[in-house]
């Protein structure tokens, strides 16, 4: 196997890889989508809402504001040690937002939101989540925690991830069958680390079926 970075920025990242099969490049595809795990809103408090949205639909909205990540410091809620389903400081993060409009239309956005933990905040500060009329006023908590996309979508750590396979290509002085991948980060986290956790999944995914194998032949 001979992996080469073609292109690379912040956000995205375009690499070929040689020396694997279909189904390898495909496994590796649909764990970027599905199993790398991210921060998301999950839990929202609804205090007050004088808004045009539905409790429901503000709620929809905050859950797909894109969270940067910190996969270092928290655990999946069913691997954490609390065992809580209100979670704890090692597998939830509480946000909260407070916002009124007094004499004319007043925007909310992502940026409003402010997080107990300054590393796990939105991507943007720019997502619009509603506009406030005169005299109304939004107040709630929310609550992040990491979650896997297979779940839902909001926890999808890619917007774009895809390969193309290309027979006998030549790139950077290098020639044979390659697989063309074109991966775009949500932000939540840097895309060389989307790869990396990708792989070690599937890693621990071989070692365990290996280990399976082992105790079905005893």
């Amino acid at each position: 196997m001979k992996i080469q970075i073609i292109k690379k920025t912040d956000f995205t990242m375009r690499l070929t890889i040689r020396g694997i099969e279909t189904s390898f490049a495909n496994t590796l595809r649909r764990i970027m989508l599905s199993e790398v795990p991210t921060m998301a809103i999950e839990d929202a408090v609804i205090i007050e809402n004088s808004s045009v949205l539905p409790d429901e639909i503000l709620a929809n909205r905050l859950g797909f504001i894109p969270l940067k990540t910190d996969l270092d410091s928290y655990n999946l809620p069913e691997e954490c040690p609390c065992k809580s389903e209100f979670g704890c400081n090692l597998c939830r993060v509480a946000l909260t937002l407070e916002a009124e409009a007094t004499d004319e239309v007043t925007a909310v956005y992502s940026g409003d939101l402010q997080s107990e933990n300054p590393d796990i905040a939105p991507v943007s500060d720019k997502i619009l989540l509603v506009k406030l009329a005169p005299d109304q006023k939004i107040k709630l908590e929310a609550y992040a925690r990491l979650g896997k996309g297979k779940v839902h979508a909001k926890w999808q750590p890619v917007s774009t991830c895809a390969y193309e396979f290309v027979p006998e290509t030549e790139t950077n002085n290098e020639r044979g069958d390659a697989f063309i991948f074109n991966i775009e980060s949500t932000g939540a986290l840097p895309v060389e680390r989307i790869v990396l956790e990708a792989v070690h999944i599937l890693d621990r995914r071989f070692k365990d079926f290996s280990k399976q194998l082992k105790e079905i032949k005893k």
